[in-house]
């Protein structure tokens, strides 16, 4: 293998054919390029679809209300649903062990003050378990808990940024905040992932909301996550369940679209794999067909060399060398060509993917780029083509009989 003379005989092999070296090796180096590029928009299509729920747990179900579109059992049409207590009570009730974590939602505008500064902020009024399904990270304190629901307190946890808009260098931890014309006690300073807007929300109990607004028991939304030990199908079933549940419930035409909508992230990961498959499939055909071409290149390149070398084959095989060592010549000859055209294309792809960055961002594609695993992977891929672009040269060489070749002329 790391034999000089064998090296240096190689090296002079490909210096007789530099033109048809390099178109072969280009097909090759192309086809790699094309392939990494792809993949890597492919990977920045799927990234894209995750950091929509980077702040939200990813098995999470959303249970919204709308207005009917149908009439049904004696119900007008345009009829608006309207959650309570008694729809979240019905999920923790009905489907015990589907369910991990479960939080009621009302949301209002609020404007906050403390001494002389103020703004206005999304108000989030939820239970505990909101936590686990925003993955709310807690700085300081801690979040609202089961007996602040009990109680209807009037605790509340703010976002990283209400502290910092109203607190200025000040610690929030314990003050009181004036929402309103109420006053509240910050029990707790949260950050999140899903960037500013998430970390400008003041979150309280749903009950003492419900009370000081209208002493009512009414809900906007209800979010669930379900038992992971689900696969996506499962999970998908489950939400269709809930949906048909909820229907019934409320009287609505099972085909009415908008008046009960119940949205899974297991949907989403279901429909992104279908698009990414076919994506996939498309680079896969592209970046193979292209390699076969630059294989079919290869394998031509290395007959055209083996026969302008038939008498120097012949004086070799007359001097003791065995067909062994020739196939071996002619193969390593022919992984060098296609590693180092592979290696390039690449190289050369990475390189593209690094200068796109989120440059695309406007269409779907965020941080483009490939895996150590498809490098390794590739790795074999092109060693395994040379292989194969070099063996039937290869096994033409290893046959010349050294009284044919030496008349060669």
């Amino acid at each position: 293998m790391f034999d000089r003379d064998r090296w240096q005989e190689i090296f002079e092999a490909i210096g007789k054919n530099k033109l048809r070296t390099f178109l072969s090796g280009f097909t090759v180096a192309l086809g790699i390029l094309i392939f990494t590029v792809l993949l890597g928009l492919g990977n920045g299509l799927l990234n894209s679809f995750l950091s929509s729920f980077v702040d939200d747990a990813q098995n999470i179900i959303f249970i919204r209300a709308g207005r009917t579109s149908k009439a049904y059992k004696g119900f007008q049409e345009n009829r608006k649903i309207q959650f309570e207590n008694e729809d979240f009570e019905f999920i923790n009730t009905n489907y015990k062990g589907k369910v991990e974590y479960s939080t009621p939602r009302i949301y209002r505008n609020g404007q906050a003050k403390y001494k002389k500064e103020s703004g206005s902020y999304t108000i989030i009024a939820v239970n505990p378990e909101h936590q686990y399904l925003e993955k709310t990270i807690m700085m300081k304190g801690r979040y609202i808990n089961e007996n602040d629901i009990i109680d209807k307190t009037k605790n509340i946890a703010i976002g990283r940024l209400v502290e910092k808009d109203l607190f200025k260098n000040e610690d929030a931890l314990g003050k009181s905040l004036d929402i309103d014309g109420i006053a509240y006690k910050i029990v707790g300073v949260f950050q999140d992932s899903g960037g500013d807007n998430e970390e400008r929300i003041i979150c309280m109990p749903y009950k003492t909301v419900q009370l000081l607004f209208g002493n009512n028991e009414k809900l906007d939304q209800i979010n669930l996550t379900y038992n992971m030990a689900m696969n996506t199908e499962q999970a998908i079933a489950f939400s269709k369940q809930i949906e048909e549940d909820f229907k019934k419930k409320f009287d609505v035409a099972p085909d009415d679209q908008s008046a009960i909508r119940v949205r899974s992230f297991a949907e989403g990961i279901k429909e992104t794999m279908v698009i990414l498959g076919g994506i996939y499939l498309v680079i896969f055909v592209v970046g193979i067909g292209t390699l076969i071409s630059g294989i079919i290149g290869i394998g031509n390149i290395m007959t055209f060399s083996i026969k302008e070398r038939t008498k120097e084959l012949g004086i070799r095989k007359a001097l003791g060398a065995s067909p062994r060592s020739i196939i071996a010549m002619v193969l390593q000859e022919s992984v060098l060509i296609t590693s180092v055209a592979g290696y390039i294309g690449l190289i050369l792809g990475m390189l593209s993917l690094r200068l796109i960055g989120n440059n695309l961002e406007e269409f779907f594609i965020l941080n483009p780029k490939v895996e150590t695993g498809v490098i390794v992977v590739a790795t074999i891929t092109l060693i395994f083509s040379g292989l194969i672009a070099g063996y039937i040269p290869a096994r033409r060489a290893a046959k010349i009989k050294p009284i044919i070749a030496l008349r060669d002329e």
